[in-house]
């Protein structure tokens, strides 16, 4: 017991480290240059070293009680300012994924409702164009023409650019993610919400890890576009600091698309993987294909019957 502890406390303390205090020590090592150098020695190199230099040579610094609490200070500081980026990834990640746009407040539901007007009128522009392209690459195969699948592959390129589904929320990727749902009750008329916390308590531990660490990734795009927000932050103080911040926002953006790509994937490959062992496990008997009758059968046995009606409210009329 006490092995498994120790192992336990060390890898807390390894996670402690690596996504909070170091990402946090890097961003005030890049305020203290900031504050050092400010935009008319933005980029000098000299004057760094003899800030550094001097702050070296404080009295405070030179002792070794000094030491011990400008360095509990700096991982304080460096671990309060990771607590606030993975607080804010977490709302980043949430704007990303935009389940639940409709309920968000008046100006900002406002947008996403345009947004997602904008793109589902584009993604039916694109999406008419690969049907048309579709059906005449269908009629040459028929014809025995030879065809160049080239357009036909550009044309679906150009619609899933846009959202791999018929646009429901404001994002590319929050409709990535929930295009799985869209496909399960159109192939088999699942209830992906209603069946989903059913199929994960019957996965194999590594297809759980999988989709586990993809999730994860999903989650640390988004702390990566708060850790952009961050040093944009800085700019008004040190102009590189722009340069750094929107690097970081473009890799966080293109990290969260194809993390929100895998994880939709995931979910969809795993769904339609394992949605008959569930129907199994609960008595629902499926030969073969997972039809749409037995789809609709296993979302009824999921889904929670609704709540009895209370006995003093009266039927109008």
């Amino acid at each position: 017991m006490g092995g498994f502890l120790s192992e336990l406390g060390k890898r807390l303390a390894e996670q402690w480290m690596s996504l909070l205090v170091l990402p946090g020590a890097l961003y005030l090592a890049f305020c203290a240059v900031a504050h050092s150098l400010g935009h008319a020695h933005a980029l000098d190199v000299g004057r760094l070293t003899e800030r550094i230099t001097s702050w070296a040579d404080a009295p405070a610094v030179g002792t070794v009680g000094g030491q011990v609490v400008l360095l509990a200070a700096v991982l304080a500081a460096a671990a309060m300012t990771g607590l606030v980026a993975q607080a804010a990834g977490s709302v980043i990640e949430r704007l990303h994924l935009a389940a639940g746009w409709r309920a968000w407040p008046p100006g900002l539901r406002q947008l996403a409702r345009w947004r997602t007007a904008r793109r589902r009128s584009r993604w039916e522009r694109a999406a008419s164009a690969w049907h048309r392209q579709r059906k005449a690459t269908g009629l040459a195969h028929a014809a025995g023409e030879p065809v160049d699948p080239a357009p036909l592959r550009a044309a679906h390129a150009a619609m899933t650019r846009i959202a791999a589904e018929a646009p429901d929320r404001p994002t590319w990727s929050g409709d990535r993610v929930h295009a799985a749902a869209v496909r399960m009750d159109r192939d088999h008329h699942l209830d992906f919400a209603a069946v989903w916390p059913h199929l994960w308590l019957i996965l194999p531990d590594g297809t759980r890890a999988e989709i586990t660490a993809a999730r994860q990734a999903l989650a640390r795009a988004g702390t990566l576009g708060a850790w952009a927000l961050l040093y944009l932050a800085l700019t008004p103080w040190w102009w590189p600091a722009a340069v750094v911040g929107a690097g970081t926002a473009l890799t966080s953006w293109r990290r969260t698309r194809a993390a929100a790509d895998t994880f939709g994937l995931l979910l969809e490959a795993v769904t339609r993987l394992y949605a008959r062992d569930l129907a199994g496990q609960l008595g629902a008997h499926v030969i073969g294909l997972l039809t749409r009758p037995a789809g609709d059968s296993l979302s009824r046995l999921v889904t929670p019957s609704p709540p009895p009606r209370p006995r003093d409210v009266q039927d109008p009329g």
